[in-house]
């Protein structure tokens, strides 16, 4: 997962409020459509979008400054137009996800008084302000409800998202400590070989040198030598086949191409695959990070999607180069952490020669997973 998928999470999660933002809006600009109350209306849905809506449920002193000139500007539009009071159904959530519970059930009281004290205002203390005060009352019980309803929801939001992005890291961690132990294994097992062989072909060499150096008789001299000579090439011999042995069996002697489309036609998944371009010469370690990416990307295609086909795209570009695995599988929730390493080993394999890995995928619509890394090795 992307650290993508994470940030956007939260911002997926507020489309309802927005959606019951607008609507309570549009509802309260047609009742005060022919007054001046639409301007500080207005101003206050402006307000919202440019500063408030980054700042809901994260209470500091930017919220302060937005409840109050939000609260301020409703307080100037309900004079003007006491239907502006309809706004109270934004207003109060807002002012209950921007402060604490206490001021903000304050000013949300205020502000379902300021309807009737209009009222009383533009009519006098008459009939009119006394039916409003049950609707008050109301309006106070409903709005002070649906705020603290909308604020739980978008509390557990962040608390969902802060738990997706820590199990991100834990897998992010459990990839790293994994692959430093294959490192290390690796290492180890290099170390080994080597002992093995080339130190011991290249202390023979020494020896049988150093032995010829102190022979007098020039036969023995030259027998010597040419043991000497003997072990060297057992040596480079050895050296051959230790490096052969680090390259993938498909490589060997064949292009990358070639390689890709052979595994084609092992996958156990109809494939095809196209390439596009001339193909250029390779550094080895790019050729074997790009076939290892093919490689799990059909795997996983066939284990885990139930692809009923794959397409490979090998893209030789200017100067970089693109592998492409389309697969039509069930797919997945590109944005969610995945259980094991499959994907962090492909995406810290392609960094590892200085190329990124994209993943595109959504449920019931295949997955596209995307290498692309520079021809001539790490930058």
């Amino acid at each position: 997962m992307s650290e993508t998928g994470t940030a956007v999470a939260p911002e997926r999660r507020l489309v309802l409020w927005d959606l019951y933002f607008a609507v309570s809006y549009l509802v309260t600009v047609v009742l005060v459509l022919r007054t001046a109350a639409v301007v500080p209306l207005t101003a206050a849905a402006v307000w919202y979008v440019v500063v408030g809506r980054p700042l809901l449920s994260v209470q500091n002193r930017r919220s302060w400054v937005f409840a109050g000139v939000l609260f301020g500007l409703f307080a100037v539009a309900v004079p003007l137009a006491p239907a502006g009071g309809f706004a109270l159904f934004a207003v109060v959530p807002m002012l209950l996800m921007s402060l604490s519970p206490v001021p903000a059930l304050v000013l949300a009281t205020l502000g379902n008084l300021l309807p009737p004290l209009a009222v009383w205002w533009h009519f006098g203390a008459g009939r009119e302000v006394l039916d409003l005060l049950p609707i008050t009352a109301l309006g106070i019980a409903v709005s002070t409800l649906m705020g603290l309803w909308i604020t739980r929801v978008v509390r557990q939001n962040h608390e969902r998202a802060e738990l997706i992005d820590e199990l991100r890291r834990n897998r992010e961690e459990a990839a790293r400590l994994s692959r430093e132990a294959g490192v290390a294994a690796e290492r180890e097992r290099l170390a080994r070989e080597i002992h093995d062989t080339l130190a011991q072909s290249l202390t023979s060499v020494i020896s049988l040198i150093d032995a010829a150096e102190s022979e007098e008789p020039r036969a023995d001299r030259s027998r010597l030598l040419a043991l000497a000579r003997t072990a060297a090439r057992d040596g480079l011999a050895e050296a051959r086949h230790f490096v052969a042995a680090l390259t993938p069996p498909a490589l060997h002697g064949g292009s990358l191409a070639d390689a890709v489309r052979r595994l084609t036609t092992t996958c156990g998944v109809p494939a095809v695959c196209d390439v596009e371009g001339v193909e250029v010469p390779l550094p080895m370690a790019t050729r074997v990070v790009l076939l290892r990416v093919a490689q799990e990307a059909m795997s996983n295609a066939r284990k885990h999607a139930g692809a009923t086909r794959v397409e490979v795209v090998l893209v030789f570009g200017d100067g970089d180069v693109e592998l492409a695995v389309v697969d039509d599988g069930r797919g997945f929730d590109a944005a969610l952490p995945r259980a094991g390493f499959g994907l962090a080993g492909m995406r810290a394999r392609v960094e590892e020669v200085g190329g990124a890995l994209t993943v595109t995928s959504a449920p019931g619509e295949g997955t596209m997973i995307t290498a692309n890394v520079p021809a001539g090795g790490p930058r």
